[in-house]
């Protein structure tokens, strides 16, 4: 069975072509296609990464592999990272299985990204602000640890016990527009460019007001229409700006 949300594995810098091919058997079993590498520490394809695909050929020959995050998320309307490790800003925290449930909620037009960090330390405090949701799979605390082929497999499970179900999505309205990361990455840049026009971040000691912005923004989950209308007013900003100098910096 293949499905008609639109699913995207994304591994950042896999450091082992083993790894690769392991995912995606894991990926075929459960009915997920859709591979992205971002930056693979070794040659890719790789005749290693074949033989651990056991039959999975075919995703790893359609698999994509590109330099940076960009090149894999420019075109995800929802975001969601897995992470072993506590954050102190967190972004919303789901198990495996609320991950699934959500995916499903989900029209099927929407273009879903599941992000899979390093084997040896996951995904950075700055990839993971890119995400909507934090996933996290609850393995013992003295042996957190799992292998990444592992972590996809449980993750691939659930969406596909899920697909088995008989769901009446809470979502209905198929002409919602997102905003895609590209989208929302313009505005970030925008957005911190406008704050220091008008003197409300300092430029040499930022803080953390840009993360906090990101995290709020990022759970808002903004739709096209509402990311134009943000853009309108930071346009207005930046056109008034002279007026607006006075305004006290953060200490955020």
């Amino acid at each position: 069975m293949q499905y008609t949300k639109s699913i995207q594995i994304v591994l950042v810098e896999p450091s082992h072509p083993g790894n690769i091919g392991a995912v995606a058997r894991a990926m075929k079993t459960m009915g997920l296609s859709a591979l992205t590498l971002v930056n693979p520490t070794e040659n890719f394809p790789n005749a290693e990464s074949t033989v651990r695909a056991a039959g999975a050929d075919d995703i790893l020959v359609k698999a994509k592999s590109v330099p940076d995050l960009d090149g894999a998320l420019n075109e995800c309307e929802l975001i969601i990272g897995t992470s072993a490790r506590d954050r102190r800003f967190t972004i919303p925290l789901l198990s495996p299985e609320q991950c699934a449930e959500l995916i499903f909620r989900q029209p099927d037009s929407m273009k879903i990204g599941i992000m899979f960090g390093r084997e040896n330390s996951g995904l950075t405090n700055a990839e993971l602000n890119r995400c909507h949701y934090h996933v996290h799979i609850p393995s013992v605390p003295d042996f957190s640890s799992l292998n990444l082929a592992s972590a996809v497999q449980i993750l691939c499970y659930e969406i596909r016990k899920h697909s088995l179900k008989e769901i009446v999505p809470t979502i209905t309205d198929e002409a919602i527009l997102y905003a895609t990361d590209h989208e929302i990455q313009l505005f970030y840049e925008r957005l911190e460019t406008t704050l220091k026009d008008i003197n409300f971040l300092r430029e040499h000691s930022p803080r953390k007001l840009m993360t906090r912005l990101r995290r709020m923004f990022n759970r808002t989950h903004l739709e096209k229409t509402e990311l134009d209308l943000l853009m309108g007013i930071l346009k207005k900003c930046r056109v008034g700006k002279g007026a607006s100098a006075t305004c006290p910096p953060s200490d955020s």
